[in-house]
């Protein structure tokens, strides 16, 4: 239990700072944190990676003020 905990403090500190300069880093450090939830939660790691991925880039691509 402590394991998954800390996978998924982990996923959700990269999910929050994994902005990145480029679409392809926020592409790469979006997916690796929807991979870490998913892998925490349970879900499907590819369901995960794409919805992190599309999800970071559009937050970030919304409010690079926020991202940079």
């Amino acid at each position: 239990m402590q394991i998954r905990t800390l996978a998924g403090a982990t996923a959700l500190a990269l999910l929050l700072a994994g902005c990145g300069q480029t679409v392809g880093e926020q592409a790469l450090f979006g997916g690796a944190a929807g991979v870490g939830a998913a892998a925490v939660t349970g879900g499907d790691p590819v369901v995960g990676g794409v919805v992190g991925a599309g999800g970071n880039v559009a937050f970030c691509q919304i409010n690079p003020h926020l991202c940079r």
